[in-house]
């Protein structure tokens, strides 16, 4: 028997928009419709229907959403001057074979995840260790997670690049000044240092790293500092006063062992 709440009048308008007929219709899940023909087909439960218009609305807007994190993540990431090649490194592509990796992917991973605590305590982390053992790789996939998860900010740089950045402002047609440089790298939340070490530093550039790496300590900003060399000899390439800086407030100090990931993949 069919519930007097199922209107199956065919009305005027309806006839205008090419409507035959109705009849009954029973869903297994919303009970009692009716069934709108038309010449090309028949219409099948309106609440089915709309739930099916929901959950696509609520796909596209999760898509859109997802596509507009993953712009707003390449800008970030962007902006951050990470190199192309290391804007894809994450925890879970970090190739972790020795004890020791392990147990720096882990520190790495808890660094990201706390960060906010991390950089509220100023605390920093020294990379040392082999070449391609995924430093840089590490590092990388911390300031992702940064940008990502965070509204904090993350800046990369080699040696090189910090000093060539810093005496940029130097010329006469310098469109910044040398306070505004090295603001530029003192106020990120945090700032990665790369290729510490790979050539002798001249006194200049020791002060000009001093002078980065105590302006952040002073507003305890943490700092990444990776170097291919072994953790003693940190003084040698960026001061003694620098490297005490980076100690200071419990500072993380991660080795790195094992062969280089790079030399394996050229063998393949």
């Amino acid at each position: 028997m069919i519930s007097k709440a199922v209107d199956l009048a065919v009305n005027d308008i309806e006839r205008r928009l090419g409507v035959i007929a109705k009849q009954a219709g029973q869903c297994e899940k919303h009970g009692e419709f009716a069934v709108i023909i038309r010449k090309n087909g028949q219409s099948g439960c309106p609440a089915c229907a709309q739930e099916a218009r929901d959950v696509q609305e609520h796909a596209d807007k999760q898509a859109e959403w997802e596509r507009g994190a993953a712009v707003r993540l390449e800008r970030k990431l962007g902006s951050a001057l990470i190199p192309r090649r290391f804007q894809g490194k994450t925890f879970s592509n970090y190739r972790a074979e020795t004890e020791t990796q392990q147990r720096n992917l882990s520190r790495c991973r808890e660094y990201a995840e706390q960060f906010a605590r991390h950089r509220d305590d100023g605390r920093c982390i020294v990379m040392t260790g082999t070449p391609g053992t995924g430093k840089t790789h590490l590092a990388a996939a911390i300031a992702a997670h940064v940008a990502m998860y965070t509204s904090m900010t993350a800046v990369y740089r080699t040696v090189s690049s910090l000093l060539q950045f810093v005496k940029g402002s130097y010329g006469e047609k310098a469109t910044y000044t040398e306070a505004q440089a090295f603001a530029s790298l003192v106020e990120p939340d945090l700032l990665i240092l790369d290729e510490v070490g790979a050539t002798k530093p001249s006194e200049y550039e020791l002060a000009t790293l001093f002078n980065v790496i105590n302006g952040r300590y002073e507003d305890q900003r943490p700092t990444i500092v990776i170097s291919n060399l072994d953790h003693a000899r940190l003084g040698e390439v960026l001061g003694e006063r620098s490297v005490d800086r980076l100690r200071e407030g419990r500072g993380i100090g991660l080795v790195f062992d094992g062969g280089s990931h790079r030399l394996r993949k050229e063998a393949i």
